[in-house]
């Protein structure tokens, strides 16, 4: 069983697979698949993206066989894995600095070779880490979703930024950074081209937001400079999160850009990473309960600011010649 389901209720479309249920959870390291040697990657390899063996879309998806009342649709998509390094034990914020350089060209070069494909509007980059927040696979990796519609957080942000755009006559997130760039309260940290924050309207305890300074709406608009700044800032956050508690933090990492192959004003949507960690403490978990899932209303137990001066303050080794601008005090 592989399709997409209409719920009418909310407007949106639901991917029903089957095979996301066949994939290995949490395997040693001796039968990790993405290891040099192991079932997907035989041969060796320095970084590397393939398509999923347990797909939640395909390029090529099975017929439907239509209700007469209920709506579906073929499940067009690509659904890639994206192996950052051989290593098996070395993740985001231990990598070289050159191996995040390299992999932030591979997402460059697979969002221009997905966008190509006319069923494709929407290309998600994203990165589950930790059995925290379901990861199956320790092994340093992530995902890339080229859906065939815009998700439905998505069109929320999309009409979000419209609404501003049209009230206000310029971009949220640009007006956002430069509120942020002059209160310093909520900044964890920033380099020449980038700024993280733990946003005014955090729903995680410690939810970072990475924004470029410069307005882009999408990744492959980023310069090589910027690139390079972006694999800095992307090292430096997820190293604050593992001194945060000195242990390996558990988060989801996700890339919003503009969508492609529809209309869509470049000036309104500007690319920006969303970190979204579980934990509230260090031996606490920040659940998604029935307010959260079933309203999308979310209650932060820790004060923004307060999450950005522990993040702030978590000490990384390096930090210095990795930031190219400090905070004043």
């Amino acid at each position: 069983m592989q399709e997409l389901r209409y719920n009418p209720l909310t407007d949106e479309w639901i991917i029903v697979s089957a095979e996301t249920q066949k994939r290995p959870v949490q395997p040693s390291q001796q039968s990790c698949p993405i290891c040099i040697g192991g079932a997907e990657l035989p041969q060796q390899y320095d970084l590397v993206s393939f398509d999923n063996k347990f797909p939640a879309l395909l390029r090529e998806p099975p017929e439907v066989v239509q209700d007469d009342f209920f709506q579906k649709e073929r499940s067009y998509g690509v659904c890639e894995v994206v192996v950052y390094t051989s290593d098996h034990n070395t993740a985001l914020p231990g990598m070289p600095l050159k191996q995040i350089e390299k992999l932030v060209e591979m997402w460059v070069d697979r969002t221009i070779d997905l966008s190509k494909y006319d069923f494709v509007k929407y290309i998600f980059i994203f990165e589950n880490r930790g059995k925290e927040v379901g990861a199956s696979l320790p092994h340093p990796h992530g995902q890339l979703y080229a859906f065939p519609f815009i998700p439905k957080r998505i069109e929320t942000k999309l009409m979000a930024m419209k609404k501003w755009y049209k009230e206000k006559g310029s971009c949220v997130i640009c007006d956002v950074v430069k509120q942020e760039l002059m209160k310093k309260e909520r900044i964890v940290c920033q380099t020449k081209h980038f700024l993280a924050v733990v946003p005014f309207y955090a729903r995680f305890p410690f939810e970072v937001h990475i924004y470029p300074k410069r307005h882009v709406s999408y990744i492959t608009q980023l310069s090589g400079e910027e690139r390079s700044d972006f694999a800095k800032i992307l090292k430096l956050v997820t190293s604050k999160y593992d001194a945060l508690y000195q242990e390996e933090f558990p988060y989801m990492m996700m890339f919003f850009q503009a969508p492609v192959n529809v209309p869509i004003n470049e000036e309104i949507f500007h690319f920006h990473v969303e970190f979204n960690p579980p934990k509230r403490d260090k031996d606490k978990i920040k659940w998604m309960a029935s307010v959260e899932t079933g309203t999308w209303t979310f209650i932060n137990p820790v004060v923004p600011e307060q999450a950005a001066k522990m993040l702030r303050e978590a000490k990384v080794e390096g930090e210095e010649c990795q930031s190219s601008e400090r905070l004043e005090e």
